[in-house]
């Protein structure tokens, strides 16, 4: 039997990083064969997940001797915190290894849907030249919301302002006398959705949370407003910001994340021919530099539990 279960995709040398020590099982396809998984749960000590693998009750009670969950990432909404506590089964997130890669990805985003000018290949082929169909806009100027101002925000804020963008932020948990406002502009969340040009956001998903960002809140964005998700699917209705970008009051969009993933394209994708948005398989945190960084975290993380460390 694994002392290690591995059920979604791992930097591979970190995986023999701890085959060195423990009987590893790397299989990422064991997510999506749940028999399977809790077969391979008998004997182990440790499990190690992305956001795909649900580790809930079921999932424990099959793992009766899991002493650590290793999360290849930071968001924790697969993961029954108070099912782990009362089992004594500690959970460890890679807090930080992939921020850059998101931070990178929103501005990415925030550029092209700015510009407006990248899908401009076939035309140019073709010879049709559009210059003045692809006048979009510049980043600089604009004002940056960020809802939720923990480390990724920050980093997204810090290449904002190398771009010459205006920051503001809501963070109800970060005291007002944070060293990280300097710079910043502290607001409530209604004030700062009326007053960004873009608004990006960094939340968990949780009761407070899911659909935080409604038709209201949507509606008080301006008409040229950017929104951009790489938290969680269910922080942002989708329905509603679909209708607002069909009707032309949001002024682009960019998700990594979706209420359901994959999407649900019975009956007819959501998203089918809506204008200025980027959709992406919840990739912004997965770079090759990111996945190196997460993946040693997580098994260094790993082996310090199972040997006892702090």
């Amino acid at each position: 039997m694994a002392d290690i279960v591995i059920t979604e995709f791992m930097d591979e040398a970190a995986v023999a990083s701890l085959a060195e020590y423990y009987d590893v099982l790397y299989d990422p396809g064991l997510v999506d064969r749940m028999p399977d998984l809790l077969a391979a749960l008998a004997g182990a000590r440790a499990i190690i997940v992305r956001n795909r693998t649900q580790v809930n009750d079921r999932l424990l009670d099959a793992g009766r001797h899991l002493v650590v969950v290793g999360r290849l990432g930071v968001g924790l909404d697969n993961i029954d915190g108070g099912a782990c506590d009362e089992r004594g089964v500690a959970v460890k997130p890679a807090l930080g290894a992939n921020a850059a890669a998101v931070a990178e990805y929103v501005i990415t985003a925030l550029l092209v849907l700015r510009r407006g000018v990248f899908g401009a290949t076939g035309d140019v082929i073709a010879g049709s030249w559009p210059r003045t169909a692809l006048v979009g806009g510049e980043v600089a100027g604009m004002r940056l919301g960020l809802v939720g101002y923990g480390d990724i925000a920050r980093q997204v804020a810090s290449r904002a302002f190398a771009l010459g963008m205006n920051v503001a932020a809501f963070d109800p948990y970060l005291p007002e006398g944070d060293p990280a406002w300097v710079g910043v502009e502290s607001l409530d969340l209604e004030d700062l959705v009326v007053a960004s040009d873009a608004l990006s956001l960094h939340v968990p998903l949780n009761a407070g949370t899911k659909h935080l960002v409604d038709e209201h809140l949507i509606g008080l964005l301006p008409d040229t407003a950017i929104v951009v998700n790489t938290s969680r699917g269910g922080v942002v209705d989708e329905a509603a910001l679909v209708a607002a970008l069909r009707e032309g009051r949001l002024g682009g969009a960019a998700l990594d994340v979706f209420e359901s993933e994959p999407i649900d394209t019975e009956g007819g994708s959501l998203f089918e021919g809506v204008p200025n948005l980027v959709l992406t398989p919840h990739v912004a945190g997965i770079t090759r530099e990111s996945n190196t960084r997460v993946s040693a975290m997580t098994a260094d993380q790993v082996r310090a539990a199972l040997e006892g460390r702090v």
